[in-house]
C-alpha cells in the first residue's frame, strides 16, 4: 500500500528528472509535498517537466552525474534522503552507433549513485530503473526475475550490469536499493520520436509518413508512465522490506508495431501512413514480462489500458508540436 507521507518534506533526488518517466515521476513527488531536486545532462524546454511548467516548483541541476564529485557535492548540498535513479542513455539505436558512450553512461552513473548511497547514511534508499533488455534474448514467453541476465548487444549489457552492480552493492554492503525492470513505457512527454508510438502521433500531427525501423512484426508490452511511476513510488514506500531485489513491470498490452498502429488509428479515427523500413539492429524480436511478484508481494498491477490514454497522448503531441 502507497502511503501518502512516506516523502512529505523530504529531500527527494531524481537523476535524470527532465525525462520522460522522470518528468513524471517528479509530478507525482510534488503531490505528496516532496522538496524534489533533478539533475539531467539534458533539459530540453519540450520536456514534460518544463511543458507542465513543473520545473517551476523543483530545483534543476543540468549535471552529468559520471562525475563523481559533483554528484557528492550536490547530494550534500540539498540534503538528500532517497534517489530514484532514471538517468540513462536509453535508446537501443544509439547504443548501436555508441557503444562507449553507452556503457560509459549507464553503467558509471549507476556505481556513482550507488557508492554515494553506500558512503551516506543519511540516504534511506534508492530505486534503479532497469529495463526488459537486462535479460537479453531469452526465447520464452514471458521473462521472470529469477531468469538469467544475459544481454547480448550494448544497450541490453549496459542493463545487465546495471542490475547485477545494484544487487552486488546489496550483498556486499547491505545498501538499500531496488531494482526495477520494465517493459515499452508509453505516454506524454516522450521526445524520442524514433520511438513507436510518439513516432505515431509525430507522423499523425505533421501529416507525413511513420517509418517503421523493424520489420513491423516486433512484439513488445506497453506499459502508460503512471503506471509506471505508481511502481516506482511503491518500491520506494516499502524498500525496507524489499531492499535487494528486482521486479518486473508489465502489462497485457502485448501487440506487434502494426498491430499497435491498427489500435491507434481505430481509437483516434485517423489513419496512419506507414513505411517498413526494416533497418533495426540490434533489436529482440519479441519480449514480454511475467509480473506475478510484484502484484502478489505489493499488490501493484497497470491501471490504465491503451484506450484510456490514448487520446491524451495524442492531443498533448499537438500541443508540442
Amino acid at each position: 500500500m502507497i502511503s501518502m507521507n512516506t516523502f512529505m518534506y523530504k529531500n527527494v533526488l531524481v537523476t535524470g528528472g527532465a525525462g520522460f518517466v522522470g518528468s513524471h515521476l517528479v509530478e507525482e513527488l510534488l503531490k505528496r509535498n516532496t522538496a524534489v531536486v533533478v539533475v539531467d545532462n539534458n533539459c530540453n524546454k519540450k520536456s514534460y517537466l518544463f511543458t507542465e511548467k513543473l520545473n517551476k516548483k523543483i530545483k534543476v541541476s543540468k549535471m552529468n552525474i559520471c562525475n563523481y564529485k559533483k554528484l557528492l557535492l550536490l547530494i550534500d548540498e540539498f540534503k538528500i534522503d532517497f534517489i530514484f535513479h532514471l538517468a540513462a542513455q536509453a535508446l537501443v539505436e544509439e547504443a548501436y552507433n555508441n557503444p562507449k558512450r553507452t556503457l560509459d553512461n549507464n553503467i558509471m552513473s549507476t556505481i556513482n549513485v550507488l557508492e554515494a548511497v553506500r558512503t551516506n547514511p543519511r540516504i534511506k534508499g534508492v530505486v534503479v530503473a532497469s529495463s526488459d533488455k537486462a535479460y537479453g534474448d531469452l526465447l520464452k514467453k514471458k521473462y521472470k526475475e529469477s531468469d538469467p541476465l544475459v544481454g547480448a548487444h550494448p544497450y541490453e549489457v549496459s542493463k545487465s550490469a546495471t542490475d547485477l552492480i545494484s544487487t552486488s552493492y546489496f550483498k556486499t554492503y547491505g545498501t538499500p536499493v531496488v531494482v526495477t525492470r520494465f517493459g515499452n513505457i508509453y505516454g506524454e512527454g516522450d521526445l524520442h520520436f524514433s520511438r513507436i508510438i510518439p513516432g505515431i502521433m509525430e507522423s499523425l500531427v505533421k501529416k507525413k509518413k511513420f517509418k517503421i525501423r523493424s520489420n513491423g512484426k516486433y512484439i513488445r508490452s506497453y506499459l502508460y508512465v503512471k503506471d509506471v511511476v505508481n511502481g516506482y513510488i511503491l518500491l520506494a514506500e516499502n524498500i525496507a522490506k524489499i531492499k535487494g531485489e528486482a521486479f518486473n513491470f508489465g502489462s497485457n498490452n502485448t501487440v506487434s508495431v502494426v498491430e499497435m498502429i491498427k489500435l491507434i488509428q481505430k481509437m483516434l479515427n485517423k489513419k496512419i501512413e506507414y513505411k517498413i523500413v526494416n533497418s533495426a539492429k540490434s533489436e529482440i524480436p519479441y519480449q514480454a514480462l511475467d509480473y506475478t511478484k510484484i502484484k502478489t508481494t505489493l499488490g501493484w498491477y497497470n491501471k490504465y489500458t491503451l484506450k484510456d490514454v490514448i487520446p491524451v497522448i495524442y492531443q498533448w503531441y499537438k500541443k508540442i508540436l
